[in-house]
């Protein structure tokens, strides 16, 4: 079973989203084989260096008021708590660009079985665990390291420019496919799950869509 999980770093659903998927495929696991791949979406694809106050830039966007964020933080770190990730919502005071990450991602890939997702979790918890800048290179090249990946070969892929035309196209792509929020997991290449969904749903989908694909075989 193929899943594209369209997604940004600096997407708290997302980060939740990633652990429900990833307990309920232990859940499933002896039944169904899953290969995860991660598509880039960038949520703001224009913002600047250094980035923008959260507070300032949430209200911008949605017009939500102090007290409607506190609430919406409040809710994220709970559900967070409930599957496993650590949401410190007092360090995450800024938001930031997150092209860079992505183009590393994209060559996490093709680093060996595993790298995509150590670096995809060891970036989901430098920004909303520890507060930490995920447009910053030094940043990147240390969490590459933390996820087993050669940090040497990181700092060429960030400092070269390297898949940057390869990470747009994968973002038009999605786009043109009717991907507008994430995180959204697709399964092979047909069926899309959206939000960060708890365990149980995710492993329902999963069993439904394996017993469809059965059948068609």
């Amino acid at each position: 079973m193929r899943i594209d999980f369209v997604s940004d770093v600096s997407c708290p659903w997302c980060a939740i989203g990633l652990k429900s998927l990833e307990q309920a495929l232990e859940r499933v696991a002896g039944e169904i084989e899953a290969d995860i791949h991660f598509q880039p979406f960038e949520l703001n694809p224009g913002m600047g260096l250094g980035g923008q106050d959260i507070f300032e830039h949430i209200a911008e966007k949605y017009g939500s008021t102090p007290a409607q964020q506190e609430q919406s933080r409040e809710m994220i770190r709970q559900r967070g708590a409930e599957v496993g990730f650590t949401f410190d919502m007092s360090k995450r005071g800024r938001i930031y660009n997150t092209f860079d990450a992505h183009r590393l991602l994209h060559w996490a890939e093709g680093q060996g079985e595993g790298r995509q997702r150590a670096l995809k979790e060891k970036l989901l918890e430098a920004y909303f665990t520890k507060g930490e800048d995920p447009s910053s290179q030094e940043l990147l090249v240390r969490v590459a390291g933390e996820a087993g990946l050669d940090q040497a070969q990181a700092r060429t892929v960030l400092e070269s420019g390297a898949y940057a035309d390869e990470v747009r196209q994968r973002e038009y792509y999605w786009q043109r496919a009717g991907i507008r929020s994430v995180p959204a997991i697709v399964i092979n290449e047909r069926h899309l799950i959206s939000g960060g969904q708890p365990p149980e749903v995710f492993e329902q989908a999963l069993r439904q869509l394996a017993e469809q694909e059965e059948e068609t075989a």
